[in-house]
């Protein structure tokens, strides 16, 4: 159905306000993958505090609607986000750290959103539109698995995003997605800034040595064939699971990891950016 000139004169109007409130942003970095159960948003997460941590002023935007679980990763549960004005503050983890989640508007974990794409349209909206990053290095986001209302919303809200980092595991089952998504991006004509392969074996936290449980190394020849960077091999550490579980940033805390290595590794081509 066709839009008429007046809601036409609103949306552009709504888009310039969305200009106007980010312009102080420098950097707009989306993390998408193909598929559910990557751990998309423990490495969105861990990638906005290895960010903050190298001095950058960052903000991190989870726009998962029906899953929000960057509060729960950042130990943010129960924070309540207030408004001012007509201005949406977000939540300030650290001097350097804003983060926003439609999870700091629900009353319990157990509440379900159940929403239509246009309502799922109108809250990212509102994330861009009325909240106050201010001035900020980089705006990441982590959006929800797959090709559809989330992602494709907050591309063509963002209008230019610097591109995005592509979150996937060894196995095929997940690869097939991935490669969709590697496509959705060339179609928005978003640049895709590197594949990133999670779960990538097994370290033993005593021993240290390596088990490549689920393989290795599939998502560096897709990202090959798909003619992409590839930006690193994360391996399973049962730390993860544990920090995310306790809401302890792992990059923070156990620094010394190899999954923290890779992650900061990951982070590289982020930094180069002017």
């Amino acid at each position: 159905m066709p839009f008429n000139e007046e809601q036409q004169k609103q949306m552009q109007a709504e888009q310039e306000q969305i200009r106007e409130r980010i312009k102080q942003v420098k950097h707009r970095i989306l993390v998408l993958s193909g598929k559910g159960g990557v751990g998309k948003s423990t490495v969105a997460a861990n990638l906005a505090i290895s960010l903050s941590l190298e001095g950058k002023k960052v903000g991190l935007l989870d726009i998962d609607i029906h899953g929000p679980s960057i509060p729960k990763i950042l130990n943010l549960k129960g924070k309540a986000i207030q408004a001012t004005g007509g201005v949406i503050l977000p939540i300030t983890m650290a001097e350097n750290l804003k983060v926003m989640s439609i999870g700091f508007l629900l009353r319990t974990d157990n509440d379900a959103v159940i929403w239509r794409g246009p309502m799922k349209y109108q809250m990212i909206k509102q994330f861009l539109k009325d909240v106050d990053w201010g001035n900020l290095d980089f705006l990441i986001v982590d959006s929800p698995p797959g090709t559809g209302d989330e992602p494709l919303s907050i591309v063509q809200l963002l209008e230019n995003a610097d591109g995005a980092i592509i979150v996937t595991t060894p196995q095929e089952v997940a690869l097939s997605d991935v490669r969709k998504c590697i496509t959705f991006c060339e179609q928005l004509h978003l640049p895709v800034i590197g594949v990133l392969e999670n779960m990538s074996g097994f370290v033993c936290p005593g021993c240290g040595q390596r088990t490549d449980i689920f393989k290795s190394g599939g998502g560096q020849q897709m990202a090959e064939q798909m003619k992409v960077p590839f930006l690193g091999r994360v391996p399973i550490d049962p730390q993860v699971v544990q920090a995310c579980d306790s809401g302890r940033p792992y990059i923070q805390y156990y620094s010394s990891s190899q999954a923290a290595k890779a992650f900061k590794e990951a982070m590289a081509p982020l930094l180069k950016f002017n």
